[in-house]
């Protein structure tokens, strides 16, 4: 009987093995199969010790061969290993590696979305003679060994909400948060909360959450890892991978083809991609590999929970020493045993105090801001960037000195003052004697004063436009053709010519107002006001860290052909007066998609907002999503953006959000998702993914307007939907309005 499920057990690793390797021809696994249909054959005329004996030599050729097949692993082999049915998952992880735990939020398919699991967890240490049980929030996918319930990993929005929720739990009971990543991506439905707006606030949540993360990698695909990736300690499985899109998307993008790529094109992209774990380790996307049994990590591999246990217990205690002293024992000896000792010989307190609380966040912001900062052109001279530091460093001091001393003082001077006049007017109905002085002169409201506060009345001059003259004109209204509104058949609209059109109109139907696609020139100079703003870190350009095989040639074109240097434009403007930091994503620039050098301009804008004390606008004339040629150095600026704005908004800061023509993926679902004022032009459509891409992973086809604004604003993504030639003076009034005491520019 042994022997029976010793041979069954060989078989079964022949087959892992013949499915990890796919159809290509091996040597190795030639001769194993080879040997075990040898064996089976023979097996009828052996006795049970020789049956003993040849089953315990296929062992050690399988042990043998096993070990050479690691050696000869390509990128697209790992991603079929962290896919097949018997990878571990996280029941097992729970199973083995905590020593107690109860799930919550809902338990296998009766969950709130049952492809994530999110269990109260312990793991116990040793303080001499005594055991302390400490306390962990352990959140992850569930792909459920084959169970289809589970989705295979891809989380619904409702999923992430309810992590966050239970991220938000652990940060008030003062406990650290583990979470594992086993994802190939986020289910892109924009059901309520949304796909991309829910992973935007785990984001924004997660960059400011004052306990320990830890993040361990098996799949990371984009931005469903992300909602639960952004870590202090960031560990890796060493067969998994962590990647912006699939092999098998990227093939399909680079392709060209309405048909599923050729296996051949799928493997180049993952190899391009540099989508494994040694490859993140090298960028500096993750801090340490785990390294798993050959051929990876299965659930009868118990030594293999035992390390993971070690590690995650090593980071865990790695982020607290980090963020508070340990005391110079117990530091110096984790310094001796780093990477010998049993981390739970060296007992560390989990729960940190008010002080740690806040150095842990201004770390986490640390280790994201210092990534991929290789990853992009820097042209800039030595002298310019010296003088920048130099000017930044300036305006920090000017900063503190007009806004957080004076400024303050000021204030409370002005309220006092406001508040004892308010006081001697109830009382005496208008008797000021020496405080009217104080406040002024003034002995009552002017009667013009009255009037226009009172009475409908346009704005100053300036804020609105009342004749219909753009300092910048599509060069489509040079074209002597006329044009027919898509809303003809519906609403009766009557043709239009085009220089009325793209001239006078701005684009405009004037019978429906269905808005006609627009350069985004026409938003820079009719709206921002371009021509006399100052656009800086123009030296950033967008480049090609991976060496992604062609794409320099396609960049390089890119820049010929709009005269950008990357998809993102950064300048200071004034929008009838007031100081503004405009940040733009242009559309033609690689389809507005972000990397490197996008994500490094987006936080230097927002930092000189804080800095400055102005308001922040992005405006997104369309983005594609993150640039996928940049793999890994592309997906990680969502949360190195995120985290810069959050800062910016803490801070006091306000940060609107305009959308335009077709916004999808990773920027909209997570800076540009993270706005608390998000607004649309009319007809721009908004989501996690396109109608395609929906169509390709779920099977499912969405209604067709399922992406427009007016969905968008139904389900809670943005506030309010604006015409374009109202574009100007709807954000002045933003601006004037929306800040309330934290606007900067007050």
């Amino acid at each position: 009987m042994d022997i029976d499920k010793r041979t069954q057990q060989l078989a079964g690793r022949l087959a892992y093995i013949r499915d990890i390797f796919g159809p290509r021809e091996n040597a190795s696994v030639a001769m194993l199969k080879h040997r075990l249909e040898e064996f089976l054959a023979q097996a009828p005329g052996l006795g049970m010790r020789e049956l003993s004996q040849q089953v315990a030599r296929l062992e050690e050729l399988f042990s043998l061969l096993e070990g050479k097949l690691e050696n000869e692993l390509c990128p697209m082999d790992r991603v079929r290993i962290v896919r097949h049915p018997q990878r571990i998952c996280l029941k097992d992880i729970l199973e083995n590696v905590y020593d107690n735990y109860t799930e919550i939020g809902g338990q296998d398919e009766w969950s709130i979305d049952p492809g994530i699991i999110i269990a109260r967890a312990t793991i116990a240490r040793r303080m001499g003679k005594k055991t302390v049980h400490q306390s962990v929030m352990v959140i992850g996918q569930e792909k459920g060994h084959g169970q289809e319930f589970r989705n295979g990993g891809s989380i619904k929005p409702w999923g992430n909400a309810n992590a966050l929720y239970y991220m938000r739990v652990a940060e008030v009971e003062n406990i650290p948060i583990h979470t594992y990543v086993f994802t190939p991506g986020a289910f892109p439905v924009e059901d309520y909360p949304g796909a991309a707006q829910q992973i935007a606030k785990n984001l924004y949540v997660m960059a400011g959450l004052k306990v320990p993360i830890v993040s361990v990698f098996s799949e990371g695909g984009s931005g469903g890892a992300e909602a639960i990736a952004l870590a202090d300690r960031r560990l890796m499985l060493s067969h998994g991978y962590y990647s912006v899109i699939s092999p098998e998307g990227a093939a399909a993008i680079e392709g060209g083809l309405k048909d599923k790529a050729s296996p051949e094109l799928i493997e180049r992209c993952a190899e391009r991609l540099k989508i494994t774990a040694f490859d993140n380790l090298r960028l500096g996307f993750i801090d340490r590999v785990i390294q798993e049994p050959p051929l990876g990590a299965r659930p009868e591999h118990y030594e293999f929970f035992r390390e993971l246990r070690r590690e995650v217990v090593r980071a865990t205690d790695e982020v607290v020493h980090q963020a508070q002293s340990l005391g110079p024992l117990r530091a110096l000896a984790m310094r001796r045993k780093k990477r010998t000792a049993d981390p739970q010989d060296i007992f560390v307190r989990w729960q940190l105090g008010a002080k740690a609380r806040h150095a842990l966040v201004e770390q986490r912001y640390a280790k994201f801001r210092d990534m991929s900062r290789s990853a992009f052109l820097d042209n800039r001279a030595l002298g310019v960037r010296l003088s920048t530091a130099l000017a930044r460093g300036l305006w920090s001091v000017h900063s503190l000195l007009t806004h957080d001393l004076l400024a303050r003082y000021k204030k409370r001077f002005s309220g006092l003052l406001e508040y004892v006049e308010a006081e001697m007017r109830a009382l005496g109905q208008g008797v000021g004697g020496p405080f009217t002085l104080l406040s002024g002169g003034r002995r009552g409201v002017p009667p013009e004063t009255l009037e226009c506060l009172t009475t409908l009345s346009c704005p100053e001059e300036g804020a609105c436009r009342l004749d219909d003259v753009w300092v910048y004109v599509s060069p489509k209204s040079r074209e002597d053709r006329t044009l027919t509104c898509p809303n003809t058949a519906t609403h009766g609209c009557l043709d239009l010519w085009a220089p009325d059109l793209f001239g006078e109109f701005a684009g405009v139907c004037s019978h429906c107002g269905h808005h006609f696609p627009m350069e985004f020139h026409w938003y820079l100079y009719n709206v921002f006001e371009f021509a006399q703003a100052y656009e800086f870190n123009t030296a950033i350009e967008a480049g090609n860290p991976l060496e992604y095989e062609g794409f320099g040639l396609k960049l390089a074109e890119a820049k010929r052909a709009t005269g950008l240097a990357s998809s993102c434009i950064t300048f200071e403007a004034k929008l009838d007066g007031i100081s503004t930091v405009v940040a733009v994503l242009a559309s033609p620039f690689r389809g507005g998609t972000v990397g490197a050098a996008e994500g490094e301009k987006l936080i230097r804008a927002v930092e000189r907002a804080r800095i400055k004390r102005m308001p922040f606008i992005m405006y997104s004339h369309g983005t594609a999503g993150i640039r996928i040629q940049e793999g890994t150095c592309g997906v990680i600026q969502m949360p190195r953006v995120t985290m810069a704005v959050r800062r910016y908004i803490e801070a006091g800061g306000l940060y609107l959000v305009l959308y335009d023509t077709n916004s999808y993926a990773g920027p909209v679902a997570s800076f540009l998702g993270c706005s608390p004022y998000q607004f649309a032009v009319r007809s721009s459509n908004i989501g996690f993914a396109g109608p395609g891409v929906i169509r390709e992973t779920t099977g499912m086809d969405v209604p067709p307007k399922y992406h427009r604004a007016f969905s968008a604003l139904s389900r809670g993504h943005i506030q309010g939907i604006w015409d374009r030639r109202d574009l100007k003076k709807n954000l002045h009034q933003a601006l004037l309005t929306m800040g309330g005491r934290n606007l900067y520019y007050r």
